[in-house]
């Protein structure tokens, strides 16, 4: 196989077809159709006189062959990224290129969304695909897919680096008409009360971590899948809810609620900007970390 004939592009498809193990998922993971990533496998196996992918019943199971190329692709590809990322400069004001950020609702909302008209004033060639965190963004970073990663400290990818973006704190949210606020809420009164809680796929949140770590008990009457719906779940019950602050805030002029401090001492949440490490000194991020950051700063 001579490498002026091999398509480079092929090698990206091996990765996604590795990590899936699947030509549909892959075929999602790269916006291609099914029969494009199919056509993709074919070359593959021709170029490497290899089947790649075997089917064992309604499966395709890695060969040898390919499961001892698969972490020499996968470093071809970062440092081919980080070679494409290395440019002399970044002009914002010509730019085209295209962000993938992961962020949770509540960053986008008090965070990102407001930034977007300031940087796209700057650079309105820029586009952006902004995504929930999930472990498939995990391995998104550490496959130098994601640009960068917004998420609790406690969720950072261990082989990356990252730094701090802002620290919040958790507040209690209730209904106005809520009896159960009219006083200062007592830690008793807290567990005793139902709870709208968040659930971000199968992950915990901050606070979920946090109450189980410290044996504090609520009785969770709802689960809302996102943290913006779960403000929503409130009013007109005697539920509580609890918040980032920020968030709760800003719905609270949208809603009647009320906010209140928590009945206990809660250390605050540190949200990190989270980028892979071969792209530590990529122009574009540097310019996309200092604009986040910068905002961040106002908050």
């Amino acid at each position: 196989m001579r490498l002026d004939n091999f398509d480079l592009n092929l090698l990206v498809a091996f990765d996604i077809l590795m990590q899936e193990q699947s030509v549909t998922r892959a075929a999602n993971r790269l916006n291609v159709t099914q029969s494009a990533m199919s056509a993709s496998l074919k070359r593959l196996r021709e170029s490497f006189q290899d089947d790649i992918l075997s089917q064992y019943g309604k499966k395709l199971i890695p060969t040898p062959f390919a499961l001892a190329l698969q972490p020499e692709i996968a470093e071809t590809i970062f440092e081919l990224r980080a070679l494409i990322a290395r440019q002399g400069r970044f002009d914002p004001s010509r730019s085209e290129r295209h962000f993938r950020v992961a962020a949770s609702d509540y960053v986008t909302t008090v965070l990102l969304a407001p930034l977007v008209n300031t940087l796209l004033s700057e650079a309105p060639g820029i586009g952006f695909s902004f995504e929930l965190p999930s472990p498939a963004q995990q391995v998104a970073l550490g496959n130098g897919e994601l640009d960068l990663l917004l998420t609790p400290e406690a969720f950072v990818h261990p082989d990356h680096p990252c730094e701090l973006v802002f620290e919040e704190q958790h507040v209690t949210v209730g209904w106005t008409g809520n009896p159960t606020i009219d006083a200062p809420l007592s830690k008793q009164a807290f567990e005793d009360a139902g709870h709208v809680a968040v659930s971000v796929g199968r992950q915990f949140t901050f606070a979920e971590q946090w109450f189980r770590s410290q044996g504090i008990e609520r009785r969770i009457v709802v689960r809302a899948p996102s943290f913006i719906q779960a403000p929503h779940l409130v009013p007109e019950t005697k539920l509580l809810c609890v918040m980032h602050e920020r968030l709760a805030r800003l719905m609270a002029t949208r809603l009647p609620l009320r906010v209140l401090e928590m009945p206990f001492a809660m250390p605050p949440m540190r949200e990190m900007m989270q980028f892979h490490a071969t792209r530590e000194a990529d122009p574009g991020l540097l310019w996309l970390r200092e604009r986040i950051g910068r905002a961040a700063v106002m908050l």
